[in-house]
């Protein structure tokens, strides 16, 4: 059969097994090997003077992306021809280990968003960490796990709102609110908002379970999990209801949020629990005035969540400054990260981008976690 997608330019063959062979010596920057290998390049095709292909990144938020885009475009022109014209397509395939996952069988990956102690900021962090990945092109919700104290719906202006039921199945499921494109759950929905709720721990579990198991998530990229702060039957409950991906931690610089830091890390790094700390999410670590944006003023202290980072051998994956508009957007329920503000904005694409990455290591190298089974 004559072959039809082949090109000739001087004494060179150009069709797909050289353009493959090329890409070949292109490396995934995070996970060491090659494009071909890990199965990343799709759609070759070879035009008279012209080579097209698809990279399939594993995440629309990955930092790395015209990096790996310019090394493509280098290889070929290196292996095959300086002259040719080189159409790269760049698309993603967020990556999961929880392929036939019994409880929410959609959601690719479901990430813990944690804190030592309250007052860190951990649900202003979960909403602009949500709305960045979702920027990026991925599908994203959050359940506010928090019962006894919810944010979630007054960062996101939803407050008022309340989720309606559907038949699925012949079941009854609770059809998550939608705001701003992210798909979200909380107790705050659920509540009259003048009211608070005082339920014991195990009542507040199985409104967790219910959030897992009667809510209808349909397909996710990334599900958040905005904890309460401390360790709890929440966290605990948690790690009992679903295979959990992996775990974020939130702290402020200061010692007094470092010290409780360590029982979280201890928590998920238990033999029984073992869920991967994805990374550290240093917030408030440094005060930058509207009118002074190149000036940095370290209130509560420096780099402490840095070093703590580098203590336990897991990710810094952002600094978040203090900046007035971070506050106001909170209370004005749109996460400042909508808003494309260099400073706050920048600040948490750039951590987004760091997490979605560290996931997509974390499945390509690490087995799948599995439920504790513990009572």
């Amino acid at each position: 059969m004559v072959e039809l997608q082949k090109i000739i330019m001087g004494e060179i063959t150009i069709n797909k097994e050289k353009i493959l062979q090329a890409l070949s010596t292109v490396e995934e920057p995070d996970l060491k090997k090659d494009l071909v290998t890990l199965n990343m390049i799709r759609d070759v095709e070879v035009g008279i003077n012209q080579v097209s292909f698809t990279v399939v990144l594993t995440t629309p938020a990955c930092p790395l992306k015209e990096l790996i885009k310019q090394r493509c475009l280098d290889a070929i022109h290196k292996h095959l021809s300086s002259d040719v014209k080189v159409i790269i397509n760049m698309t993603a395939d967020v990556t999961s280990v929880r392929n036939n996952s019994p409880q929410l069988p959609s959601v690719k990956n479901i990430i813990a968003i944690s804190s030592g102690k309250g007052g860190v900021g951990k649900s202003t962090v979960t909403a602009n960490l949500a709305m960045a990945l979702k920027k990026s092109g991925a599908k994203v919700g959050i359940i506010d796990a928090d019962i006894s104290g919810p944010s979630i719906p007054l960062m996101f202006g939803a407050e008022d709102l309340q989720p309606l039921i559907t038949q699925k199945d012949g079941k009854n499921m609770i059809s998550p609110i939608m705001q701003y494109g992210i798909k979200m759950i909380s107790i705050g929905f659920l509540t009259p908002s003048d009211s608070a709720v005082v339920w014991r721990g195990p009542m507040a579990s199985q409104a967790l379970r219910q959030f897992f198991g009667d809510v209808d998530w349909g397909e996710l990229d990334y599900l958040l999990i905005d904890l309460p702060p401390g360790t709890s039957d929440i966290h605990l409950t948690l790690v009992q209801t679903v295979p959990v991906t992996g775990a974020v931690v939130v702290t402020t610089p200061q010692k007094v949020a470092l010290a409780d830091v360590k029982k979280g890390f201890a928590m998920f790094k238990q033999a029984q629990i073992n869920v991967p700390i994805l990374g550290i999410v240093e917030n408030m670590a440094y005060f930058t005035p509207a009118e002074l944006p190149d000036n940095k003023y370290y209130l509560f202290g420096k780099d402490g969540g840095k070093q703590m980072a580098e203590a336990n051998g897991v990710p810094l994956l952002g600094q978040i400054p203090i900046v007035q508009s971070i506050r106001e957007g909170g209370d004005e329920g749109r996460p400042v990260v909508m808003d494309d503000e260099p400073i706050t904005s920048g600040a948490f694409q750039q951590t987004a981008e760091a997490l979605a990455q560290q996931v997509a290591i974390r499945n390509a190298t690490l087995e799948k976690t599995q439920r504790v089974m513990v009572g």
